[in-house]
């Protein structure tokens, strides 16, 4: 797929992404996806950007790279952190710069 940009995750805002823990999966939602208050440095193949999941698993997964799935964008390498809890779940972030 290339490089991935801001435009990728736009639409999908809302979309299902498996996460794939081996043999099982991890139901995830995107969120969000948002571009960085930070300014664009000269010569940056992109900007900066944000994505927020939402996990309604009461386990927290430890930060790393994932493998998730997505029916628009199909499998992807992306290094998530967990960021918050509430009642609904998890969310976990991931920064692209």
């Amino acid at each position: 797929m290339g490089l991935l940009t801001l435009q990728h995750f736009a639409g999908c805002v809302g979309e299902a992404f498996d996460l794939s823990l081996g043999e099982s999966t991890v139901p995830l939602t995107l969120a969000e996806a948002t571009a960085a208050t930070t300014p664009i440095l000269p010569g940056v193949l992109r900007a900066p950007f944000s994505l927020l999941f939402r996990s309604t698993s009461a386990i927290v997964l430890p930060q790393q790279v994932y493998r998730l799935k997505n029916a628009s964008l199909g499998p992807l390498d992306i290094f998530l952190v967990p960021v918050a809890r509430d009642r609904q779940g998890i969310v976990y972030q991931a920064v692209f710069n």
